[in-house]
C-alpha cells in the first residue's frame, strides 16, 4: 500500500486461492504446460530459453498479429541490438 500511495498508482492483489482473479497468469501458465514446462522441475538456461524463443514467436491477437519479437524489433534500432547482444 505504501508504494501505490507514494507513486499514485493502483496496485491490484488476487485474493488467495482464486486462480479466476489471475486469467492472464493463469493462462500463460497452462500455455507453458503445454510446451512440457511441469511444474516441479529442475530449470536449465537452455530449456527455459527455447521455451521463451517458443513463446515469443507465437503471433498475438492484442499486438494485431505480430509476435512479440517483432514488436520489440520495431522499437529497437541496429545499434541500440547490437548494443543488447
Amino acid at each position: 500500500k505504501n508504494i501505490s500511495n507514494m507513486n499514485d498508482i493502483a496496485i491490484y492483489f488476487a485474493d488467495p486461492g482464486t486462480p479466476s482473479q489471475r486469467g492472464l497468469n493463469e493462462h500463460s501458465n497452462g500455455l507453458l504446460r503445454k510446451d512440457g514446462l511441469p511444474k516441479k522441475m529442475d530449470f536449465n538456461q537452455g530449456f527455459i530459453s527455447s521455451v521463451a524463443s517458443k513463446r515469443n514467436h507465437i503471433p498475438r491477437k492484442s499486438l494485431n498479429y505480430q509476435t512479440p519479437l517483432e514488436v520489440f524489433l520495431s522499437y529497437v534500432n541496429e545499434e541500440q541490438l547490437s548494443r543488447l547482444i
